[in-house]
């Protein structure tokens, strides 16, 4: 059963406090407590702190005399006055809240969305529920219903307790509208009839008070309007029949008089207020002037009224040539309120001569008028619906009398005129609003751009211009947030039934100086809030002496006071009087509460304006008017106006520059931001306004409904992520525009190879070079042409914007929304270092390829250019947070990731460093592409046939675009290509070793028929193995893998000699001092290893391969003794047939060199691991000797030596045997590269003399194969043609490697114009003796002698001669081995 809510009866809620008198106080305040904040209308919440002032009053008041009670009566109004108009501010919130709820219905054409019905807030019976709405006032009982809809009706009478209990708050919203009506009304109406004056500048404060009810007391009824009032009462009281016997509820038949009388609400109004018409029509009239003011932007532009200085005496800084204008214009926005609300609902003022200006000046530049929040009326609408038909009427009325009395012509032709001017003044305002308001924005723009300015520079003069200051704020404040209001709005025409959309410009550049002024103007005030208030003191305490003087003079003399209101003037002279004196620098520490002041001063206006008093305004104007200075009242009222900027000032602030209406237009708000923030004419200092703007949103929460904080508060911070968002998109903007190729890109002096080679081909075409240069890039110097003028210009507008926005988001201070706090240098800092990894990642890659490292590395030093000159403005260092991003693209992993126990497989790194080791390992080792990638030894990087992506492989591969990676991605790049490519030879090392445990059997086979010399076994055995060639091809990727290894190893050592060169020495100093043992100690392995890496070590290769063989455990068997047969096996695979030496590259033409490293390396690494485990196991099986016994048996060094050099003699031996046994008269194709294969491999080992083939093949062979290659040609490989023994030594042209058969590729590519070869010595040589036979690379200079002789010790130096004298001057020919 439903239990009413109501705090009292019927009766006590619609009881008048007036009436009631002072008994009825505290019913008063329990009756709206819901609505009021504490209770009491606090001093924060009202400008007139109403609250301490009003309680004072009331109890001094008792003690009174006799002419006191009517004091006391006014001072219960004024309490009741502030308070009713907050009571009206929480029935708007109420309302507004349940028609959001209901999902904005439109009760007038009784409209209803599927929301509305499922809000659960009325019954989901639609046809019911709409036919008692559209019946009203008539009583359900009387509709017949159940034909309605029978199944419903007996659904509500089932479920009419819960359907009560939905519909009671919402009910109880009526009535509190209802109670809200009556007392509002008869204070209206006791105020009106008792104050003699309400002008703005002689009672300003009851002015104020009384025009707020009035507006307060018109919006609510309007609003009223947007929620089904009918149908909510009717619904309501079926469902209390059916619950009480078809008995009404209590209230009922008021509510139905109440909702009857208001509907349409304005006529409702207009019949309510007519008895305080006249008053309101007063009141328009004297602020007519204000508006008018305020309207003429030229007047306000010439006469200074907003100017800090004197308009006519500029010398004069502080301006007092319009003192009372520039307060009054910080009222202007509610007079225009005044006005608008005022004749719709009194229409009866606008026959007053001066109303039709007004009303014409206010209406031709508003559309809308705001209601609550973001609701609105029409007004236009509103008055040719309401108004015009009162004009109308009251004209006719005039007309029937002009014949008989000169006041109805009069009367007549005010309200013909007043009707022309509503029929089409609302045609003019959709022309011409958008354009009144601009010129007001600009006029506003340019002086408080300039008032800023002044009060920077003059600070001392803000304060005694802190009105002209608020004045400012007000006009900015009404200019945006009108702007926001007529956003999207669409108005009918009067005489045309479409609707036509006002123009707004969403793109308006003013907008935003407008919130900039404001911030700026709010940040001097509170920023010399000392000096404002202690300017405020010292007025005070001056006036103290001039209302003494007052209080003295003859005419107040002769007026006869009473008792008391002598006595409350002179408590305002002992308030002023003791004031404390500010003093220096103690003004911040002074705490002032001057609330009794303003306190006594109320009372003695609320005494004075009374009819009731016999001692009135007018009394005490003239007697002290007479004195030729400002009179009593003017004293007291500037007095209390300063007062307030004592204790007050930050209220005053918050009334006057607060934006907090933007948040139910922040939508809009983000949009236009968007617009204009970036624009042509927008300034980055104004986004500190923008953002600055939602502090204040959540002050837009109503008590009355609490969940609204959290729901302003989440929108509060989303707009703020929004326009942050936004600005950091910006300031990417400007960075990525300065780093481009049409910013700081088309400044760069230096060319790249690949534009150089553009230019080159575009000069060869053309005689001359255009201005412009070419199509696809701009000539160096380009910029300094006068048609280059814009894009500079661009440019510096681009780095004066990027330098602006960073210095003021450096400066801005943090963004406190409710609980959150937007530091924007921080989010600046996260901009800047997520943009640049943005950027990296996006330059990383061009159509889906790889850039080049030393490309990336240039736009890595452009873009870091440019954060550096934003880097001036900040006060952080945004580079550390470039090598943080660095670092993070080449190691991700964690910090206890990089201690030395952790296996290097657990350590990750970015994505950067990543995808460029994918793409080496992919396209160069693996050659995935099918590109065809040979090794140059000559030139040491790799070549490719044709392009791998958008390059040719060895403008990857080459040492200079290693090291640019290394610069950029440090020594963790370096070890995560290292690691990869360490993972691949790891992997063919156990395929090695597969093969030789799968092979076993036919390698020992093969082994005893080379010995034995039996040819037809041995070629036999040799068959018996198991992919061969696959073998093969795995030690030539291999052997790629170490070239690569050694490019990139030399690559780094280069860099860290350059950028850490006390690191690199001494490195190079522990490398030569290191012990050669073994085995070795895990320290010396370890920095050996680090030695390694960076090139420091003779023999790279053998050293890689012999840590990646311990590694992977390979080498534990007695297989591994079988390397050298295995590999010499493969000088009897097919591959030798297409097999072809380029002499221009010193390699062959399927990477067969690459395959003689890999040899090399894995014999030697084999070796040492061998040894190494014999160590071992000899400890495991020797701990029972001494120690004597074992150290004699520790192989050293030179027995590894020993070991690697038989082991590569023995291949030697064995590959030359098979070669020279294999070669006839015809089948020689395949000995050259062979020999030459051979040669190459005991050049490049370490640990064998060149001269080692020598005992297997006379070098008298090699050198005519050398010879023949250098002499032919450079074009023109050689041919073998076999027919005669004497012919000289070559390979066919059909073997040919592929680069000779091909033409060029491009025009900035030549796969073999560019060699060096090692025997370019040997051919100035003989390039002076052309009798003697050249000899190709085997010229040994005198440090080629001393390495074969260190090489190969006293033994072989003393058996055999140097091969220098045998085959200096040879004319050998080839010789044909059987």
């Amino acid at each position: 059963m439903w239990k009413s809510k109501q705090r009292s009866s019927p009766h006590d809620l619609l009881l008048s406090p007036i009436s009631a008198g002072r008994s009825r106080e505290p019913e008063f305040s329990s009756r709206w407590s819901e609505y009021l904040a504490g209770g009491m209308a606090s001093p924060t919440s009202t400008p007139w702190s109403f609250k301490s002032e009003t309680q004072a009053q009331s109890s001094a008041a008792g003690c009174g005399g006799g002419g006191w009670s009517a004091s006391s009566t006014k001072g219960l109004h004024i309490q009741y006055v502030v308070q009713l108009s907050e009571v009206g501010e929480g029935l708007l919130a109420k309302i507004y809240r349940l028609n959001q709820m209901l999902d904005h219905p439109k009760p007038v054409g009784h409209v209803f969305s599927d929301a509305f019905w499922r809000s659960g807030i009325f019954p989901n019976f639609p046809k019911i529920c709409v036919m008692v709405s559209k019946k009203f006032p008539e009583h359900t009982s009387k509709m017949q219903l159940e034909r309605v809809d029978k199944g419903a009706l007996d659904a509500l009478n089932d479920g009419a307790e819960v359907y009560v209990q939905n519909l009671e708050p919402w009910v109880q919203l009526l009535l509190d509208l209802m109670a809200f009506r009556e007392q509002a009304l008869r204070l209206l109406l006791d105020l009106s009839s008792t104050v003699i004056t309400l002008l703005p500048h002689q009672n300003s404060v009851m002015l104020h008070a009384f025009m707020d009810l009035f507006c307060s007391f018109v919006r609510v009824n309007l609003f009223s309007e947007r929620i089904p009032r009918k149908m909510m009462l009717q619904v309501y009281n079926l469902l209390h029949t059916m619950l009480r016997n078809d008995r009404d509820c209590d209230f009922y038949h008021r509510l139905v008089q109440f909702i009857d009388s208001y509907d349409p609400p304005v006529k409702g109004l207009q019949e309510d207020l007519n008895f305080v018409s006249p008053r309101i029509g007063e009141v328009l009239e004297a602020v007519g002037p204000v508006i008018f003011l305020s309207t003429d932007t030229r007047k306000l532009r010439n006469e200074g009224f907003l100017s800090p200085f004197h308009p006519r005496y500029p010398d004069i800084l502080t301006n007092s040539a319009h003192p009372m204008r520039a307060q009054d214009l910080a009222n202007v926005t509610s007079y225009r309120e005044w006005v608008l609300l005022g004749y719709l609902v009194c229409p009866d003022e606008l026959l007053r001569v001066t109303s039709i200006d007004i009303a014409l000046v206010v209406l031709k530049e508003n559309l809308v008028h705001t209601l609550f929040r973001d609701e609105y009326i029409l007004v236009h609408e509103e008055y040719q619906l309401y108004v015009l038909p009162r004009i109308l009427e009251s004209k006719k009325m005039a007309k029937a009398g002009r014949a008989k009395q000169k006041e109805a012509d009069l009367e007549y032709s005010v309200a013909k005129q007043m009707e022309r001017v509503i029929s089409e003044v609302h045609e003019q305002a959709i022309l011409s609003c958008d354009s009144i308001h601009l010129e007001r924005r600009i006029l506003l723009k340019q002086e408080i751009g300039r008032m800023v300015l002044f009060f920077t520079d003059q600070p001392t003069l803000l304060a005694p211009n802190i009105q002209m200051v608020f004045s400012a704020l007000d006009l900015a404040q009404y200019e945006v947030i009108w702007y926001f209001q007529h956003v999207g709005i669409a108005s009918s025409k009067s005489k045309a039934a479409s609707t036509v959309p006002v123009e707004i410009d969403p793109s308006d550049p003013t907008i935003g100086f407008l919130l900039d002024g404001i911030d700026h103007l709010c940040y001097l005030v509170r920023k010399y809030i000392a000096a404002i208030r202690g300017y405020a003191l010292s007025y005070l305490s001056s006036c103290a002496g001039r209302i003494r003087f007052l209080l003295g003079t003859p005419g107040m003399v002769a007026l006869d006071l009473d008792v008391s209101l002598k006595g409350l003037l002179q408590k305002i002279v002992q308030h002023l009087e003791n004031i404390p004196k500010p003093q220096g620098e103690n003004i911040p520490a002074i705490r002032c509460d001057l609330s009794e002041f303003r306190k006594d001063w109320l009372t003695i206006l609320m005494t004075v304006t009374s009819s009731r008093s016999s001692i009135n305004i007018r009394h005490l104007e003239k007697a002290t008017v007479s004195t030729g200075k400002e009179g009593l009242l003017s004293e007291g009222n500037a007095a209390y106006n300063w007062s307030r900027c004592v204790d007050e000032l930050e209220w005053q602030l918050s009334k006057h520059g607060s934006l907090k209406k933007l948040y139910f237009y922040h939508e809009h708000l983000t949009t236009v931001f968007r617009n204009t923030m970036f624009g042509p004419e927008g300034r980055p200092q104004h986004c500190c306004a923008w953002l600055g703007v939602a502090s204040s949103f959540p002050d837009c929460a109503s008590h009355v409904v609490p969940e609204e904080v959290t729901k302003i508060g989440r929108d509060a911070v989303l707009y703020v992520e929004s326009l942050i968002e936004s600005i950091m998109g910006g300031l990417e903007g400007l960075i990525n525009i300065l780093d481009s190729e049409g910013g700081f890109g088309s400044l760069d002096m230096q060319l790249l190879p690949e534009q150089a080679a553009a230019y080159l081909n575009y000069t060869s075409k053309h005689s001359f070079l255009s201005p412009g240069g070419t199509s696809a890039f701009t000539m160096p110097g380009q910029e300094s042409y006068p048609d280059s003028n814009n894009s500079i210009k661009m440019l510096e507008a681009a780095m004066q914007r990027l330098t602006n926005l960073c210095s003021v988001l450096n400066e801005m201070e943090p963004i406190c929304v409710l609980n959150h706090v937007f530091v924007l240098r921080e989010c600046m800092r996260d901009c800047v270092i997520g943009n640049f990894r943005r950027r990296f990642l996006a330059v990383l890659k061009i159509d889906s390829d790889l850039q080049r490292p030393s490309i990336l590395e240039k736009l890595i030093h452009r873009h870091i250019s440019i954060v550096h000159l934003a880097e001036q403005h900040v006060s952080m260092d945004l580079t550390e947070g470039i090598r943080e991003i660095l670092l993070g693209e080449a190691f991700c992993g964690s910090v206890s990731s990089l201690q030395i126990s952790l296996r290097p497989a657990d350590v990750h790194t970015g994505s950067a460093a990543e995808a460029i080791c994918n793409w080496y390992v992919e396209n160069i080792i693996k050659d995935v592409s099918g590109a065809t990638v040979l090794f140059v030894p000559s030139q040491k990087c790799f070549k490719s046939m044709r392009p791998v992506g958008g390059y040719f492989v060895e403008s990857m591969s080459h040492l200079n675009e290693l090291e640019a990676y290394i610069r950029i991605f440090g020594g963790y790049g370096v070890d995560k290509l290292k690691r990869m490519l360490k993972e691949h030879i790891a992997a063919l090392l156990n395929c090695i070793d597969s093969s030789l445990r799968s092979n076993r059997e036919a390698l020992e086979a093969v082994a005893g028929s080379l010995h034995s010399g039996d040819h037809i076994e041995r070629d036999t055995n040799v068959k018996l193995i198991v992919d061969l060639d696959t073998v093969i091809e795995f030690c030539t990727q291999a052997g790629q893998a170490l070239a690569f290894d050694q490019i990139l190893t030399e690559a780094a050592g280069s860099v860290l000699e350059e950028s850490a060169s006390l690191i690199y020495s001494l490195l190079e100093g522990i490398t030569k001092h290191l012990p050669d043992e073994i085995p070795e100690k895990h320290e010396v392995r370890r920095m050996k290893e680090v030695a390694n890496n960076i090139g420091l070590v003779k023999d790279h290769d053998s050293e890689l391969v012999r840590l990646l063989v311990e590694e992977v455990g390979a080498a534990n068997d007695g297989s591994w003794n079988l390397l050298p047969y295995l590999f010499s096996t493969f000088m009897t695979a097919h591959i030798w047939n297409t097999t072809a030496f380029n002499v221009h590259t010193g390699g062959f033409n399927n990477n067969v060199y690459c395959m003689a490293r890999c040899i090399a390396a894995v014999i030697s690494a084999s070796e040492h691991v061998r040894l190494e485990r014999e160590h071992q196991q000899t400890q495991y099986s020797a701990n029972g000797y001494d120690g004597e016994h074992l150290d004699a048996e520790l192989p050293n060094y030179s027995t590894a030596e020993a070991c690697i050099k038989s082991a590569l003699q023995l291949f030697v031996k064995l590959s030359a045997a098979i070669i020279l046994d294999n070669g006839s008269e015809n089948n020689r194709s395949d000995i050259v590269p062979k020999l030459i294969f051979l040669d190459q491999l005991c050049e490049m080992s370490p640990h064998i003399p060149r001269s080692t083939l020598e005992s297997h093949v006379p070098y008298c062979i090699l050198r005519s194969i050398y010879s023949q290659y250098y002499s032919n040609s450079s074009l023109v490989p050689l041919s073998f043609p076999g027919a005669s023994p004497r012919s000289s030594p070559a390979v066919s042209l059909a073997h040919a490697s592929p680069a000779f058969r091909q033409t060029l590729v491009s025009s900035n590519h030549n796969q073999d114009s560019l060699f060096n070869t090692e025997g370019g010595s040997v051919r100035s040589t003989e390039q002076k003796s052309q009798n003697s036979r050249r000899s190709g690379p085997l010229d040994y200079s005198s440090s080629t002698l001393n390495k074969i002789k260190s090489n190969e010790g006293p033994t072989s130096s003393s058996t055999r001669p140097s091969s220098l004298p045998r085959f200096a001057n040879s004319r050998s020919g080839p010789m044909s081995y059987k």
